[in-house]
């Protein structure tokens, strides 16, 4: 049994204040998607169609390898 990776981020997610941040939306046209903002160092991602759904954290370096596998098309469905 392997152990689940360790939460690296979850002493500090509470501090990261994102009630000023600039939310950006995935589409442009209004339908359903995710919002991204850039704040501190890090990066949050939440669903557009709930502002209080829980926000996912992400370093640059998880940012970059997250957008580069979707320019790859890695969470493209078959």
């Amino acid at each position: 049994m392997t152990d689940a990776p360790q939460d690296d981020k979850a002493e500090i997610r509470h501090r990261i204040d994102f009630s000023d941040a600039e939310w950006i939306p995935s589409t442009d046209d209004g339908t359903p998607g995710v919002e991204v903002a850039f704040v501190d160092g890090y990066i949050g991602m939440r669903s557009s169609e709930q502002e209080e759904s829980p926000i996912l954290v992400f370093t640059p370096e998880e940012w970059f390898a997250f957008v580069e596998g979707a320019k790859d098309g890695e969470f493209d469905e078959p």
